[in-house]
């Protein structure tokens, strides 16, 4: 519980770069995530790259403040690695549609991981879904088979943000139906 409570995104970060065996325990822990049927459809791209940051800060509606963050993770999901094989993919839309969910759903659980792992590690992240794929791919070179979920901006926090308020569990919980 202690780094589900300290979780804060961070919008604001240190000049200060990451270890690679840091990284490699954040990649670790996404590596580690639970995926149903175990397909693992996630993939990563570390950017560390002053110019490709800057284009990607560019394209999530210049949001300037992520270029203070040394690492942007940009997380994937494979549609591709849900399927049985690469034949259906075209085949049925519907059933790729379902599996783009599935893949969106285990690539989150996946990216949960690396978030605590950071805090654990002392480091701070924020989640930015607030791009196009049309925009971002050609930045990153990803094949338009594949889904960008989420940059995750990473660094040492030059911030401690207030707790955000929160929902009583009475206004969240609801027993045997809705």
């Amino acid at each position: 519980m202690k780094e589900i409570e300290a979780r804060r995104s961070i919008r604001k970060y240190k000049s200060v770069e990451i270890d690679k065996k840091i990284v490699d325990r954040l990649i670790e822990g996404a590596r580690l995530a639970p995926s149903g049927n175990n397909r693992q459809p996630w993939h990563f791209i570390l950017v560390t790259n002053r110019e490709t940051r800057e284009k990607i800060a560019r394209t999530a509606h210049s949001q300037t403040w992520m270029l203070t963050a040394p690492l942007f993770i940009v997380c994937i999901a494979d549609i591709k690695a849900r399927m049985e094989s690469d034949d259906e993919f075209y085949v049925d839309e519907e059933t790729a549609s379902f599996e783009l969910k599935r893949a969106i759903r285990d690539t989150s659980i996946a990216i949960g991981h690396i978030l605590l792992e950071a805090v654990s590690l002392g480091l701070g992240t924020c989640w930015i879904g607030w791009y196009t794929q049309k925009e971002i791919r050609p930045i990153l070179g990803v094949p338009e088979d594949k889904f960008v979920l989420g940059i995750i901006t990473v660094g040492y926090p030059d911030e401690v943000p207030e707790p955000r308020p929160r929902k009583s569990v009475n206004e969240i919980i609801h027993n045997e139906r809705w």
